[in-house]
C-alpha cells in the first residue's frame, strides 16, 4: 500500500462501541470522532470504564467475543472496516502496533524472549531468514537500552523485572516499525521511576521513528509531557478534546477539572513541605 502523503494518518468519525447484555444494547463508546496526524501524538484520558481502551481495541480489530462497531475507522485514508480478517492481521503487525499493560500475560513464559520476536517478525516478513531475524531482535532491544542485548535476547520473562518487560514488548513494537503505536497503560504496576523511564522511552520511540503515538492512560500526568493533544472520556463519550497545554492551563469541563485536581503538583508538594517544616519549628504554647 502506497501512504497517502496528505491527510491524516488515522481519521475515527462516528465511533460507536456495544455489547449484548441481560438489559440489552449497551454502549461503551458513543459517538467518538477525532484524527491523529502522522507523526503525531494523542493521550485518549479516563477512568475506569471510560471507554478508551474500547476504543483502541476498535481500531485494531481486536475487540472481544460480543463486541459490535459502528462508525468509520480510516487509516491512510483506508476504511479498515473493508479489511478481510487477513488484511488486518497484516495490518497490525505490518503497520500498527499495541501496547498492553501487562506485559508478563504478553510475553510467553515458556519462550525465549528473541524467539518470541523472531516469530513475530518472521511472520510479517516473509522470507526472512531466522539469522536476520534475530539480528533485527538484538537491534530492538538495543534500541530500548536493554544492556547486554546480544546474551539476554536469550532470556526468558520471568528473567526480567517488571519494566525491563515491558521494554520488550516496545522492542516487539518497533521490529515491525510501524506508522502507528498504541500503548494501552504501560505504566500500570511500575513504580514512579521506572513509569518516568517508560514514558521518556515511548517519546523517544516515538520522536526518532516518526510513528504517530496513542498514549491510553487513567492519569493525566501521565500524558502532560509525552503527548501534543489530548481526549478525555467519560462514561463512553468524549468530554473534551484539545492541546495538552491548553487542556491543563484551561479545562472546560468540570469532570477535566477534577481530573487535573487528582494530578500532583511540585508547588503542592513544596507548600505542605513548607507549613509542615513552620510547625516543626513553632514554639511551644507556654499557656
Amino acid at each position: 500500500m502506497t501512504a497517502q502523503a496528505d491527510g491524516p494518518l488515522l481519521s475515527v468519525e462516528e465511533l460507536s462501541v456495544s455489547f449484548r447484555t441481560a438489559a440489552g444494547e449497551t454502549d461503551v463508546v458513543r459517538d467518538l470522532s477525532f484524527e491523529l496526524p502522522r507523526g503525531g501524538s494523542l493521550g485518549i484520558v479516563g477512568e475506569s470504564g471510560s471507554g478508551k481502551s474500547m476504543t483502541s481495541l476498535a481500531v485494531m480489530g481486536l475487540l472481544p467475543k460480543g463486541g459490535t462497531k459502528r462508525g468509520t475507522i480510516r487509516f491512510d485514508g483506508i476504511d479498515l472496516g473493508t479489511y478481510s480478517e487477513r488484511q488486518m492481521r497484516s495490518f497490525r503487525g505490518d503497520r500498527a502496533a499495541m501496547i498492553f499493560q501487562d506485559p508478563l500475560s504478553s510475553l510467553n513464559p515458556y519462550y525465549r524472549v528473541g524467539t518470541q520476536i523472531v516469530e513475530a517478525y518472521r511472520s510479517h516478513r516473509a522470507g526472512v531468514s531466522r539469522r536476520e531475524a534475530r539480528r533485527v531482535a538484538i537491534e530492538a532491544l538495543e534500541r530500548v537500552h536493554i544492556h547486554d542485548a546480544a546474551s539476554r535476547v536469550d532470556h526468558y520473562p520471568h528473567q526480567f523485572s517488571g519494566g525491563m518487560r515491558q521494554r520488550i514488548m516496545i522492542a516487539m513494537a518497533l521490529a515491525m516499525e510501524p506508522e502507528l503505536i498504541i500503548a494501552d497503560e504501560p505504566t500500570t504496576a511500575l513504580d514512579v521511576t521506572v513509569q518516568a523511564q517508560i514514558l521518556d522511552l515511548l517519546a523517544e520511540v516515538q520522536s526518532s521513528t516518526g510513528a504517530s503515538l496513542i498514549l491510553i492512560t487513567h492519569d493525566l500526568a501521565v500524558v502532560s509531557e509525552v503527548t501534543e493533544n489530548i481526549i478525555v472520556m467519560k462514561e463512553g463519550e468524549m468530554v473534551e478534546h484539545g492541546t495538552t497545554e491548553g487542556i491543563f492551563c484551561g479545562p472546560r469541563n468540570d469532570y477535566t477539572r477534577r481530573l487535573l485536581d487528582a494530578v500532583p503538583r511540585i508547588d503542592d508538594v513544596i507548600g505542605t513541605m513548607r507549613t509542615t517544616d513552620t510547625i516543626a519549628t513553632m514554639p511551644g504554647d507556654d499557656r
